[in-house]
């Protein structure tokens, strides 16, 4: 059976709906990163990263949210577009921006919006311009396509449902009101059953929802190179 080790934050909530949607039967590991369990040796032995999530199919491991999915659906063959040479090339490039623009930049511009240590102007509007001009560009591709690659919901709805779910904490109150296609889209994905499922994941289990020192010190570890105050 396939482990899933997971926090309720963006790219583990991805995998969940897969498997929920293909009707995998999987074990949840829960995997608190506030608590520091992604840097337990027993954990970066599936992922060396330190990131959620990660997965064990019985002796194989899959690391990255977006290589999950791949990996999945290619096992299953669920939940992928037809297969056409143009089809696996626009599934290839959307999968790698949702994991090279859309969630870096999101999740850094939370980072310095919300966790830095100290406001710093360059960085905030640095990653807010970013994570705009991202989620912009898929607003108008979904201007002129009801899912991302193909004519059916696949994958790389997954990946971008996994970040959409959460665009207010990213781009503030208005971020649903100036990406409607966007929003079209996470509406539709959170009124199947697979989502709710999915959704209700964080209900079951038990995660810190503290952000104390304890939880910096295990989210942001590079902050133990900055100089200590006297």
């Amino acid at each position: 059976m396939i482990k899933l080790f997971f926090h309720p934050s963006p790219n583990p909530f991805k995998v969940a709906l897969f498997l929920e949607e293909a009707e995998v039967p999987y074990e949840l590991v829960v995997t608190d990163t506030r608590k520091g369990d992604q840097h337990k040796p027993e954990f970066l032995k599936i992922n060396p990263n330190a990131k959620t999530p990660a997965i064990l199919d019985d002796d194989i491991r899959v690391f990255d949210s977006n290589a999950i999915l791949l990996y999945l659906a290619e096992k299953y063959q669920k939940f992928l577009p037809a297969n056409t040479p143009e089809n696996r090339a626009e599934t290839l490039s959307w999968l790698m921006f949702v994991a090279t623009g859309i969630g870096p930049y999101s999740g850094q511009a939370v980072h310095f919006k919300r966790y830095a240590p100290e406001p710093i102007d360059y960085a905030i509007n640095r990653y807010d311009f970013e994570a705009w001009r991202h989620w912009n560009i898929l607003n108008e591709h979904l201007a002129n396509h009801h899912y991302m690659v193909g004519n059916a919901y696949s994958i790389i709805d997954m990946a971008v449902w996994g970040w959409a779910r959460v665009i207010p904490f990213v781009l503030g109150d208005e971020g649903f009101d100036k990406l409607p296609n966007v929003k079209r889209l996470l509406d539709e994905i959170n009124s199947r059953p697979a989502a709710q499922r999915a959704e209700a994941i964080k209900t079951q289990h038990v995660f810190k929802t503290e952000v104390d020192d304890d939880a910096r010190k295990n989210l942001f570890p590079q902050n133990e190179r900055l100089p200590k105050n006297s």
